[in-house]
C-alpha cells in the first residue's frame, strides 16, 4: 500500500497534537495538585469529592451557628453576673433598712436606692445581643421583652429559646420569663405571711420533708386579759385542727406538719399568720418594688418593718438562686458548645480527607508522568521534523 508524504505529515501532526494535549493535562495536574480536572476523568471519584465538599460546607455553616450561639451565651452569662452583683447590692440596702434606729426619712432614702438598683436590673433583663435581638427575648421579640407596668413587670415575648438551624441545635437566646419571673415564692417550699402590727413571722424551714402535706395553714392568736394569756389555733385549708388553744411562748418554734417557723414580737388578739405552698411565680423585679414601697411607707411599727425586711431578703434570695441556677445552665450550655465544636471540626477534617483522597493527585506519580509525556512530545516533534524532509526534491538534492 502506498503512503503519500501528505498522509505521513498529517499523522505526524495528529500525534504531536495528542502528545501536546496529554502534556498540557499533566502540567495542569502538577500545577493544580488535582487528579480530576473534569467530571469525565473519574465520575465515581468526582461524586465522592462533591459529597465531601457538601459535608465540609455544612460543617462551615454549623461552625458559624456555633460561634453565634457561643457569643450570645457568653453575653447572657455576663449579664447574669451583673444582675447577681446588683441583687447583692440590693440585699445590703435591705439589711441596712432593717436597722431599728433608722427614721422614716432614712428608710425612704434606702427605698429610693433599692428602686435605682431595680431599674438597673430591669435594663439588664432587657439587654440586647448586639445583633438586633435580646438576650432574654425567649423565642424572639421585636421590642424589649420586659415592660414595667402598674401591675408589675410583664414579659411580652414567648417563653422558650431560639435555636440555631444546624445539625446540632444550639440556643441563641435565654428564656427570660423563666429567668426573671419564675423564681419560687417563699422559702422554696412554703410561704409565710403576717397580718399584724406587733409581731412578725420568719420564712420558716422544713423540719421533716416526709410530713409535708402541701395544704394551706393559718396560725390565729387569741390574747386573754384575765388572766393574761396568749394562745394560738391552727387551721388547715380553713378547717380547725386538733390545735385550738396552744399556749404561746416567745422564742419557741411552732411546728406544723413537717414545717417549723418562728413568730417574733408581741402578737395581738386576732393576729393571723398564713402558710401556703410555694409556687414558681415570683418576680424578683416585683419583689424589689414591693420591698421598696413598704420600706418607703411612713408610720410603720417595728414589727412591720422587720416583716418587710424578712420577706424582702427571702424573696431576693430566691430570685438570686434562680439567676444562679440559670447561670449554671449557661455554663453547661457553653460546655456543650465546646463539645459540638470538636465534633464539627472532626467532621470537617474527615470530609477534607475524603475529598483529598478522591481528587488530589499523587505528586510523585504526576511529575513522573509529566516527564514521560514531555519526552514523548519531544520525540513526536523530532519525528515530524524528519518526516517533513522526506520528499523527492530533498532526495534529488
Amino acid at each position: 500500500m502506498r503512503l503519500s508524504t501528505g498522509h505521513a505529515l498529517e499523522r505526524s501532526l495528529e500525534m504531536i497534537q495528542l502528545r501536546q494535549q496529554a502534556l498540557n493535562e499533566s502540567h495542569e495536574r502538577v500545577s493544580s495538585g488535582k487528579r480530576i480536572l473534569r467530571a469525565s476523568d473519574d465520575p465515581g471519584a468526582t461524586a465522592r469529592a462533591e459529597r465531601a465538599l457538601a459535608t465540609s460546607a455544612r460543617s462551615d455553616a454549623n461552625q458559624r451557628g456555633l460561634e453565634a450561639s457561643r457569643n450570645a451565651m457568653l453575653q447572657a452569662e455576663s449579664a447574669l453576673g451583673d444582675a447577681t452583683n446588683l441583687l447583692q447590692h440590693a440585699r445590703e440596702l435591705i439589711v441596712q433598712a432593717g436597722n431599728p434606729i433608722n427614721t422614716d426619712a432614712q428608710r425612704q432614702t434606702l427605698a429610693s436606692a433599692i428602686r435605682d438598683t431595680r431599674k438597673q436590673l430591669l435594663e439588664t433583663a432587657n439587654r440586647g445581643d448586639g445583633a438586633g435581638g435580646f438576650l432574654f427575648g425567649g423565642q424572639g421579640v421585636a421590642a424589649p421583652p420586659f415592660v414595667d407596668t402598674v401591675g408589675g413587670v410583664q414579659f411580652r415575648g414567648t417563653s422558650g429559646q431560639i435555636l440555631t438551624a444546624s445539625g446540632e441545635p444550639l440556643p441563641m437566646t435565654v428564656d427570660g420569663d423563666h429567668t426573671w419571673l419564675r423564681a419560687n415564692t417563699g422559702n422554696g417550699v412554703f410561704v409565710t405571711a403576717a397580718t399584724s402590727r406587733g409581731a412578725w413571722i420568719d420564712p420558716g424551714r422544713v423540719a421533716d420533708p416526709s410530713a409535708l402535706s402541701g395544704d394551706d395553714y393559718a396560725v390565729v392568736f387569741t390574747v386573754a386579759t384575765a388572766p393574761p394569756a396568749t394562745s394560738y389555733a391552727i387551721t388547715r385549708n380553713g378547717a380547725p385542727t386538733a390545735i385550738t388553744a396552744a399556749p404561746y411562748t416567745a422564742g419557741r418554734s411552732i411546728s406544723i406538719d413537717g414545717m417549723e417557723l418562728f413568730i417574733h414580737g408581741v402578737p395581738a388578739d386576732g393576729d393571723r399568720f398564713d402558710i401556703t405552698p410555694s409556687t414558681p411565680s415570683m418576680s424578683v423585679l416585683d419583689a424589689l418594688e414591693s420591698t421598696a414601697a413598704q420600706l418607703g411607707a411612713g408610720m410603720r411599727s417595728g414589727a412591720q418593718v422587720a416583716q418587710t425586711v424578712s420577706m424582702g431578703l427571702r424573696d431576693l434570695d430566691q430570685g438570686l438562686n434562680q439567676l444562679i441556677a440559670v447561670r449554671a445552665g449557661l455554663g453547661e450550655t457553653l460546655g456543650t458548645i465546646d463539645g459540638a465544636e470538636g465534633r464539627i471540626a472532626e467532621t470537617k477534617l474527615l470530609a477534607t480527607t475524603e475529598r483529598s483522597a478522591a481528587e488530589d493527585v499523587d505528586m510523585a506519580q504526576a511529575v513522573s508522568e509529566f516527564q514521560n509525556r514531555q519526552t514523548s512530545y519531544d520525540a513526536a516533534l523530532k519525528a515530524y521534523s524528519m518526516v517533513q524532509r522526506l520528499s523527492l526534491f530533498e532526495y534529488l538534492r
